[in-house]
């Protein structure tokens, strides 16, 4: 088991209860000292109490099971609104929030998102100039066909 894995196995038996749940981790090799970042989220947000709750703990269970044996540098936090969405469990999070989404093909939409299932979503587009007649379209996604999706801020 490489260290990736046994960071994400110590995680998930902080995380048991499934409030939580992981986006990402990384572990970055340095010459001088690892960083490894841990993302985390919840349907309800995270805050920045139970990121230091958890990278306490995870900190913790690192050292005594020595995961790493060289100085590293431990951050956990949630995913910013810059990171892409990764999962399903964040698509469902942002429905009713406007989406950018790149497929792999290279084609880009955005749109408010009006649904999200295991195996894709969907938003409704937002129109670029709005015509009488015009009726913005459902766009049905394969989380496998895209490249990014992005939650867009407005003000």
């Amino acid at each position: 088991m490489n260290v990736k894995e046994k960071i994400v196995e110590l995680l998930s038996t902080l995380l048991e209860d499934d409030k939580f749940f992981i986006v990402e981790v990384q572990v970055s090799a340095s010459k001088v000292r690892q960083k490894v970042t841990v993302l985390i989220d919840s349907d309800a947000g995270i805050s920045i109490d139970e990121c230091a709750e958890i990278s306490w703990k995870l900190g913790e269970m690192l050292e005594t099971q020595e995961v790493l044996p060289d100085a590293y540098t431990l951050e956990v936090s949630s995913p910013g609104v810059d990171y892409p969405l990764a999962m399903p469990r964040q698509f469902r999070k942002n429905i009713g929030r406007t989406l950018r989404v790149i497929a792999k093909d290279g084609v880009e939409k955005k749109g408010k998102l009006i649904s999200a299932d295991e195996e894709g979503f969907v938003i409704l587009e937002e129109l670029k100039k709005k015509k009488k007649d015009q009726v913005p379209a459902e766009l049905p996604f394969a989380y496998t066909d895209i490249a990014k999706a992005q939650v867009q801020i407005t003000f």
